[in-house]
């Protein structure tokens, strides 16, 4: 009962915001349109398509909310005007009762608040639709007083993502059967991302873990700031941290009035995602501002803090290696080059035609190089890219969409610290060092330490794996082995001509040098 009184209220404020108009006119019918723009009584018609689906998300709660967050980074599947709609939505979700929040760190941690804290704020700092963050006073292990905060879940939380999501999950099969418009749209994989994304949020020592994998790979960078974790104090549903003293990055005259070289962390910021992405494959995916703040502690001053680590991007070596190669090919204006690593890398069928994939990614990059390097977006352009690439049936992988949206909250907040920001003049050098340490000597000797431990245990067993391989022979060599042992011959020959050569030539230097002498007696 109470999944279908839900199910009518859904229903209720998509009617009420005229989603239903926009469904009908998406999916071309006409005669259904007309019909439902008639009941227009009550109704908000007025607003824009993504206005209306901004607002229907809002008032159907945080769930939604979510949701909507997470579809705007599908640009790919989106049109931009409702993405750029859905990306204003933020989670304005009022705080949940304190002592709900005590009494989840209490059975947590099977003792009381006041066992555990030397104090507790009991106001909370920060609330989202997942989790709310409260202040705290923590004795470690050596005693001493460290000020952490507390994150902890939204009591109840499983249940209502599991009742939202069956009905996310029911609408998702509507979209997806009622017409080839919809299945394009790709329903039933938006709902699964979406439904990984929230499960991987309510593991909280999943974002714990990520945190202290992020704090370890940027230990060294000396520009970016990541809380401790706490790991006696940490459970599925709360965990204790670092507390982190910072001013917010959106501040920036507050920054500017302390002393902060402003242009500096707007470029600070590119290296740092640079860094994340190339080097480790291993990036925070949620660094919007609010995420964000900056230190001007003496000790650490002008640093970047990062903070709420639910989302984590990762990247394989081969996604880094395209990407790099991507961009370079990019900057190059060598368009067939780009094209051809679409269709290396197996996201657009082997049949594709380079030339037309060439033309397609000219149009959407050409025009950008008509003004300063500073005066585009490369987030915008990769997600036109995106976009174009509809019509080749590319498969947009999920952690390049993730990369995506990162890049495009980078490029906002570097432009809205420094607006003459040059992101390219940042991250080429970059890049170019990453390239070459990929094809370098520095990546053979690297790459051959880390294989010595399989070479030094695979060698002295090939005579044995050859005599057993002889033994299973049936009637003598294979041809496969025939093959293989005429090559030896002719290597052995090949070397034997080249160690008969070399000594003869030394021999030959060293007569000729003798005869040089006695001539000269």
């Amino acid at each position: 009962m109470t999944r279908l009184f839900r199910g009518g209220f859904i229903f209720w404020v998509l009617f009420r915001h005229g989603l239903d108009v926009l469904f009908l006119r998406a999916f071309q019918k006409p005669s259904l349109d007309a019909i439902a723009r008639t009941l227009s009584f009550g109704r908000n018609l007025q607003a824009t398509p993504g206005q209306r689906i901004r607002q229907s998300l809002e008032r159907l709660g945080p769930i939604f909310v979510k949701f909507g967050q997470v579809l705007s980074t599908r640009r790919d599947l989106l049109p931009t005007d409702i993405a750029d709609e859905l990306a204003k939505l933020q989670d304005r979700v009022p705080p949940f009762d304190s002592d709900l929040a005590i009494a989840t760190i209490e059975r947590s941690f099977q003792k009381k608040i006041e066992d555990i804290f030397v104090s507790f704020d009991r106001e909370p700092i920060a609330s989202a639709s997942i989790a709310q963050v409260h202040f705290a006073v923590l004795k470690d292990r050596d005693g001493q007083a460290r000020d952490v905060a507390v994150k902890v879940l939204r009591p109840g939380m499983l249940i209502a993502i599991e009742k939202d999501l069956s009905l996310i999950r029911m609408m998702a099969g509507w979209i997806d059967g009622f017409s080839s418009v919809g299945r394009r749209l790709k329903p039933r994989e938006v709902v699964a991302e979406f439904d990984k994304y929230l499960h991987d949020e309510l593991d909280l020592v999943r974002e714990a873990a990520s945190a202290a994998q992020l704090r370890r790979n940027m230990a060294g960078l000396d520009l970016v700031l990541v809380p401790e974790m706490f790991w006696d104090y940490c459970m599925p549903d709360v965990i204790v941290m670092e507390r982190m003293h910072g001013v917010p990055v959106s501040q920036v005259e507050r920054l500017r009035s302390a002393g902060v070289d402003i242009p500096k962390l707007a470029r600070d910021g590119v290296t740092i995602f640079f860094t994340q992405v190339f080097r480790d494959g291993f990036f925070h995916a949620d660094m919007h501002p609010g995420n964000i703040q900056v230190s001007i502690e003496p000790a650490t001053f002008g640093r970047y803090i990062s903070l709420d680590f639910g989302i984590i991007g990762t990247l394989s070596r081969s996604d880094k290696e395209y990407l790099a190669q991507n961009f370079t090919a990019f900057f190059r204006r060598d368009y067939k080059r780009v094209a051809e690593l679409h269709i290396e890398s197996g996201w657009v069928p082997a049949t594709t035609r380079v030339d037309e994939l060439e033309s397609a990614i000219r149009s959407v990059c050409e025009p950008y190089f008509d003004r300063p390097l500073k005066d585009f977006s490369l987030g915008l352009v990769l997600m036109r890219l995106f976009q174009t690439s509809r019509r080749f049936s590319v498969e947009i992988q999920p952690q390049l969409v993730l990369l995506q949206k990162t890049l495009l909250n980078i490029e906002g907040l570097g432009r809205q610290l420094d607006p003459d920001l040059d992101l390219w003049s940042t991250a080429k050098p970059f890049l170019e060092r990453w390239m070459l340490d990929q094809i370098g000597p520095k990546k053979l000797v690297e790459q051959l330490r880390n294989e010595a431990p399989l070479y030094a245990k695979l060698i002295p067993e090939l005579p044995r794996l050859l005599v057993d391989f002889l033994k299973n022979a049936k009637h003598g060599a294979p041809e496969a082995l025939n093959e293989l042992l005429l090559e030896q011959k002719r290597t052995n020959r090949l070397l034997q001509g080249v160690l008969y050569g070399g000594v003869g030539f030394v021999l030959g230097m060293f007569v000729m040098q003798l005869i040089g002498r006695f001539r000269h007696f």
